[in-house]
């Protein structure tokens, strides 16, 4: 994705007709400008002086935004600087000082009797030249109405500063005329009607017009900077220098003060009491508390020692650590959280297309209902004063500004509230679809649970050794990264038991784990696993049962066709996680947990947490077809943590991933819970309501503004009520209309997101439709109705790394007329394939090579 930072742009309809010029590039896929910071998102091939000239023909300016990593954060708060406000502030300032004595000349004297000095006493002729004298230097303070507004007539794109500079150069022109008119009228010795004309002078509404909007630009501004006040304090977070420990020539460690930027990958920092953490690193000597709020919104401070994680932006609050960096730069958490929060308020909610084709036509039309109001008025019979009087007020009255706005800045706003507390929005359609859930599946290991489970039972058969079933499940368990396996590799440790040398080791995703010790094959996983290699016990089958009943998980042991016996490890569920079931219950939200575990523990554990229904045995792959049968019934949330939850996650409609989840989870995610608290999945969609009604509100009276304005401005209730408006009043009401939108917008601020007081449940809720009907039940049916139509074909696939290349073959092969599905592993180097009708094997091979993955073998 490439950036640029666009100049000129002045209302949503400068920003419409940039993106629709850069659209139209042939090599562009999308492109996206935001009004709120001058900044545009491009995708697609297109060169940047491709872009740059296109920009450049609309009318506008455009610079790549960007660059290398020590500019990067100083570019973005750059781009953020509130640079209008000042310049804003000056231009106003000296059109008051010029408007005040321009308002008690020219309407002082009239409405309320003031003295004017003796040399314009009954000088007409020489009150006009003044006014018009005053209103000609505010006019040219005030030129960039001018300049943008013609610019935008001569370029096709009218704006909202075309209408300004109309609106007030229309009156400055028919004054000037006026005055003319008026000599003309002295010369002929007309007393009568130089009087006439003396209150046909509008100098004051040209004068007035531009300072209003002035005004008005300058709320709106300085209320703009108030929406990126959050992302500004995120960078105003990154240090500008860090502590480094060098060795000399004699080998000895001396500290060294560097710039930020000149920190590298492995170099090792300390962090004193007091100062903030540099960069992302690895504490490898000392002990310190450190507050990450500004990382995860939790205030409480974090004890690290030797191995903890330690990110950018921290302060340690206590005690001296001293770190190895892992990660510098651009890569750091805070750089990018700031990323985040910056590219997910450049985006577009999709609420916001209405407002968008609005704003594209909207100058146009009002522009032509303005010249269609003058010559109404003149066929009336009016006057051409009272007509141009009219037509003036329907320019200066319209706003498309307000409706351009109405989104941005509450999507700003949103994230920005969003951040503070670590919940992180990807993108402004992830903010807006959040709002809208109404199905939320669960994860369950470290997810509800804490994900750090413990040893709580070990029973083993007649015939076998406590201390053989303990050496083969370490041995097999030392070498997975399973949540499981490391409750059983801790209890070694803690108890000095030696694992046995297992060869051969293999991982049966989402079933167990095999390998060979002296010759035998030993393997652990399931019951369902197990029982494909051995007869299991009715004495042990009656006592796992027990412990599942408990909310335990039991790993069966074998070696050969003979079982060992089983372990028993137990998960803790979070504090915190079925106040947060709750919550989202009440909101008439359905919770679904979804786990590989057997169906007995899984209830256990899913009737502790309050859930309404449990969805257990699930595969890895499985739960993307899950989820893909939930989102069927409504909006879904999936909620985990873990690589195998990556397909889950991005086949949901909105995916969030625990911050203390894997690097695979969090990129596949749409929302990322910073804390791993499960209070803020309730917490994300109470703010997605809040931003969603904010944008309503927003809109509704950007487009109620507008539809009441601008027939008032026109004179349509002149003839029944006698209502007519001013310029001046107009041009007063737009300037104060799109600091409404955004004084709205700011708001959110306000909101708070761990409030349940006012929660609402929603309509037509899935359990209002279909009552508690188990889901899991109907999802099981059509599973296997499916199985029973289904073939599949296992493909054995080189060259795949990671979730993302798992995500790309899925993509790929799924985009077959003849594949319903496809479950990829990058672990097994395997895609399985289910297909509803026949497809040669060549054809699967190339889809899957045109990707640049190899296929070594089809099965089936």
């Amino acid at each position: 994705m490439k950036k640029y930072t666009i100049s000129g742009m002045s209302c949503a309809a400068c920003q419409s007709r940039v993106e629709k010029a850069v659209n139209a590039l042939p090599n562009v896929d999308s492109a996206v400008v935001s009004l709120l910071t001058n900044s545009m998102q491009v995708e697609g091939s297109a060169s940047d002086s491709e872009i740059i000239q296109t920009v450049e023909k609309a009318g506008y300016g455009a610079k790549t935004a960007g660059g290398s990593k020590k500019d990067t954060a100083s570019m973005e708060e750059d781009q953020l600087k509130d640079t209008q406000t000042p310049i804003l502030r000056k231009r106003l300032i000296v059109s008051l000082v010029l408007l005040i004595p321009l308002m008690y000349i020219s309407m002082g004297h009239l409405m309320w009797d003031w003295p004017l000095p003796s040399f314009l006493i009954d000088n007409h002729i020489a009150m006009g030249l003044i006014q018009m004298l005053f209103t000609i230097a505010i006019l040219v303070i005030n030129q960039k109405f001018f300049i943008s507004g013609f610019k935008g007539v001569l370029n096709k794109a009218p704006n909202m500063d075309t209408l300004v500079a109309m609106g007030a150069g229309a009156a400055f022109a028919y004054s000037t005329y006026v005055l003319f008119a008026m000599t003309d009228a002295q010369v002929s010795g007309n007393s009568d009607k130089v009087m006439e004309y003396m209150h046909d002078f509008y100098f004051e509404s040209a004068a007035m017009i531009v300072t209003l909007i002035t005004l008005g630009k300058m709320l709106e501004s300085y209320s703009k900077g108030k929406t990126t006040d959050a992302l500004k304090s995120l960078m105003k977070m990154i240090p500008k220098t860090a502590t480094i420990i060098e060795k000399d020539l004699t080998g000895n460690e001396k500290e060294k003060i560097v710039s930020i930027e000149d920190i590298n990958i492995n170099d090792i920092f300390v962090v004193k009491p007091g100062e903030n953490i540099p960069v992302d690193g690895i504490v490898i000597d000392g002990f310190g508390a450190v507050d990450e709020s500004a990382i995860t919104g939790e205030s409480i401070p974090v004890d690290k020692t030797i191995g903890s994680k330690v990110s950018s932006a921290g302060v340690n609050q206590s005690g001296y650590l001293k770190c190895k960096a892992t990660r510098v730069g651009e890569d750091t958490t805070l750089a990018q959280i700031i990323q985040m929060v910056s590219d997910a308020s450049a985006t577009k909610a999709p609420i916001a297309k209405v407002a968008d084709k609005v704003s594209g036509i909207f100058v146009p039309v009002v522009i032509c209902i303005a010249l269609v109001t003058i010559f109404a008025w003149l066929i009336a019979g009016e006057t051409v004063g009272f007509a141009l009087a009219r037509g003036i007020s329907v320019l200066v009255i319209s706003c498309p500004c307000a409706l351009g706005l109405a989104t941005p800045v509450a999507i700003m706003v949103g994230n920005g509230v969003g951040a503070k507390k670590g919940i992180l929005f990807k993108n402004a359609t992830s903010l807006e679809t959040t709002g809208k859930t109404q199905i939320v599946a669960l994860d369950k290991t470290g997810t509800i649970t804490v994900g750090k489970p413990k040893v709580t039972a070990i029973i083993t058969e007649k015939e076998t050794d406590e201390k053989e079933l303990l050496g083969i499940a370490i041995g097999l368990e030392s070498k997975s990264e399973h949540p499981l396996a490391k409750a059983i590799t801790s209890y070694a440790k803690e108890n000095n038991i030696k694992p046995y040398e297992i060869v051969n080791f293999k991982s049966e995703v989402g079933n167990g784990l095999v390998g060979e010790y002296n010759g035998s094959k030993v393997f652990t996983g399931n019951r369902k696993f197990i029982e494909k290699n051995c007869n299991i016990s009715t004495n042990l089958i009656n006592k796992t049962e027990k412990l599942s009943e408990k909310g335990m998980t039991p790993l069966f042991f074998a070696r050969d066709n003979k079982v060992l016996g089983i372990i028993a490890v137990a998960d803790v569920i979070k504090e915190d996680s079925r106040e947060a079931i709750l919550e989202l219950e009440n909101m008439g939200i359905k919770v679904i947990m979804l786990t590989g575990d057997n169906e007995k523990t899984a209830k256990a554990i899913g009737h502790k947490a309050g859930v309404d229904q449990v969805i257990a045995g699930v595969l890895p792959q499985g739960k993307e077809s899950t989820i893909r049968e939930l989102t069927e019934y409504g909006n879904t949330v999936m909620v985990g943590d873990g690589i195998n939850d990556a397909p889950a996650l991005t086949r949901a409609n909105i995916g969030m991933a625990i911050g203390a989840g894997t690097d695979v989870a969090i990129d596949a995610a749409d929302v990322v819970l910073m804390k791993s608290n499960l209070k803020d999945v309730p917490a994300a969609i109470r703010l997605s309501k809040a931003v969603l009604r904010n944008i309503h509100e927003n809109l509704f009276w950007a487009f109620i503004y507008n539809i009441i304005g601008i027939p008032l401005a026109a004179g349509i209730w002149y003839p029944i009520f006698g209502w007519k408006l001013n310029p001046m009043f107009g041009a007063a009401a737009m300037s104060l209309s799109s600091f409404c939108v955004v004084t709205n917008a700011l708001r959110l601020n306000l909101v708070n997101i761990y409030n349940n007081k006012k929660d609402r449940k929603i309509k037509n809720s899935i359990t209002e439709v279909i009552g508690n009907n188990d889901l899991s039940n109907n999802i099981d049916n059509k599973e296997s109705e499916k199985e029973t139509n289904t073939m599949e074909k296992t493909m054995k696939i080189t060259g795949m790394m990671c979730g993302h290349c798992e995500a790309t073959v899925k993509k790929a092969l799924e985009a077959l007329e003849q594949v319903d599905e496809a479950i990829v592993s990058h672990e097994e180097g395997t895609a399985v394939v289910k297909l509803n009708s026949d497809i040669s094997n060549d054809v699967l091979k190339k889809t899957v090579e045109d990707k640049d993955y190899t296929v070594n073998d089809i099965i089936g």
